[in-house]
């Protein structure tokens, strides 16, 4: 099942894609799938990034060859960070260029989607708390991560945590494909089976540190093949039976 979120003009909803149409929900997800006798043509809405996360938890050098292409040392327990809800954007928006870099890049990522409030929660357990699966983009400020030693900012900017197009609920994680795709060219190409850290044990990890709550996302990290992006570019990260996450790289208006 793929969960959207979108709006068609007045109201924002929920809904499920249905065949050529979309079916509208009662409300949000994470409750249980409540369907509702609205449809509505994909022609006549917008989609909205899926989930509105509380925060998103991102991982560090959790594929061998992106540790590898930026001589990171390869970590022995989940390397976390936070990015803001007020980075979230969602298919076809912009990412916005901010002046004070010269370098931002693409990082494509599986993103997970929490349903319910996780807490100290085992690593068997973890498939019961989440929602389903999504397209991330860690767009990232290099040379600011470079400077400041850290990633707060460099990762934090507005329009910086592209997430979508849609929530695929009915997925195993162990083994998708995934690319990344710049005007075109495809420049990241891995599986999530290289994934130092797999996904149900980082639900785990991550919920032994901090409380997610539903619509949270993890980022579950980048492959090799990051690289810089420019105004006027655009691009796409896709996920085996999830979808295509298209963005276009903008200077601020």
């Amino acid at each position: 099942m793929k969960i959207i979120r979108f709006t068609n003009g007045f109201n924002i909803e929920y809904g499920i894609i249905d065949g050529d149409m979309i079916q509208g929900l009662a409300g949000p997800p994470y409750d249980g799938i409540k369907l509702t006798h609205s449809f509505y043509r994909p022609t006549d809405t917008r989609l909205l990034a899926p989930c509105m996360p509380s925060k998103i938890v991102a991982l560090g050098v959790n594929y061998r060859s992106h540790g590898e292409e930026m001589s990171h040392r390869i970590p022995s327990e989940p390397l976390i960070f936070l990015k803001p809800p007020t980075a979230v954007i969602g298919h076809e928006d912009k990412i916005i260029y901010p002046p004070s870099s010269e370098r931002v890049d693409y990082e494509g990522e599986l993103g997970v989607v929490i349903k319910s409030l996780a807490r100290n929660i085992s690593k068997k357990d973890a498939p019961d708390y989440i929602l389903g699966y999504t397209c991330v983009n860690d767009v990232t400020a290099r040379d600011i991560q470079a400077r400041d030693k850290q990633w707060t900012r460099a990762k934090g900017f507005d329009t910086f945590a592209p997430i979508g197009p849609c929530i695929e609920t009915e997925l195993d994680p162990s083994n998708l494909a995934l690319e990344t795709r710049l005007n075109g060219e495809i420049k990241q190409k891995t599986s999530t089976s290289e994934l130092i850290f797999p996904v149900y044990e980082l639900v785990s990890f991550i919920s032994r540190v901090m409380t997610l709550l539903p619509g949270d996302v993890i980022a579950t990290g980048t492959t090799s093949g990051i690289g810089p992006m420019q105004p006027g570019d655009i691009v796409e990260v896709t996920i085996e039976n999830i979808g295509t996450l298209r963005n276009y790289v903008a200077r601020p208006e």
